[in-house]
């Protein structure tokens, strides 16, 4: 499902997916995409943040009442608390305009194989893979000793892999509400994970940082 207000993105949009083999829904106003979003139950929707009728955004979060659909932005905004409040409002990558088509199919690969019924606890990425079920991680075969802390970091990253968490979301499924705003304790864990799990900490490969936002595992596309 796209969701925005120009015709002119819709139409190569339609085109674009069309010819990767996507059927493709469209609806120019928030309440258009509401309604269309019950009506087709499309597996994504790509929604733009500045519509006529209402913000992307209370679209984001009126679907995020009861559906789990994954909602990319692809918006002009390109401000950090733009990201940070789409994000936060249930929103699961952000993408600002102009774009690629090539990255935004990835991030729709990406997007659609997270929402995908799995039977297999174990994820891999590269040569990291995280055993949720034994809460075992291993490089490139080497079992890794985390804290009981990091692995949890790492748990919501892998749980969520390929999707930017805010730092907000993140200390909440990690520590819980009272630790809002304590992000220096989030960076240091986040520190001492890319040292355990990083060839190279300081160009990680794994844990990726959105500057100003969050963090997002990597997750092969």
């Amino acid at each position: 499902m796209v969701v925005d207000d120009e015709a002119s993105i819709r139409k190569f949009l339609r085109a674009s997916l069309g010819a990767h083999g996507h059927q493709v829904f469209e609806a120019a106003t928030g309440r258009d995409a509401l309604s269309a979003v019950i009506a087709h139950r499309p597996d994504l929707v790509i929604l733009d943040l500045g519509l006529p009728d209402m913000d992307g955004i209370a679209v984001t979060q009126q679907l995020r009442e009861w559906t789990k659909i994954p909602i990319l932005i692809l918006s002009v905004r390109e401000h950090e608390q733009d990201k940070i409040a789409a994000l936060d409002a249930g929103a699961d990558d952000y993408l600002t305009k102009p774009f690629g088509i090539g990255e935004l199919l990835a991030r729709i690969r990406v997007a659609m194989r997270r929402t995908a019924p799995s039977t297999e606890p174990v994820f891999t990425t590269d040569e990291l893979q995280v055993d949720l079920a034994r809460r075992v991680v291993t490089v490139a075969g080497r079992e890794v000793q985390l804290t009981p802390t990091e692995y949890d970091v790492l748990r919501v990253l892998v749980v969520n892999a390929g999707k930017v968490l805010t730092h907000h979301q993140l200390l909440r499924q990690v520590w819980g509400a009272g630790y809002d705003g304590e992000t220096h304790i989030l960076r240091v864990n986040i520190s001492n994970l890319r040292r355990k799990i990083e060839t190279d900490p300081t160009r990680p490969r794994y844990i990726l940082t959105e500057p100003g936002v969050g963090y997002r595992l990597r997750a092969d596309s």
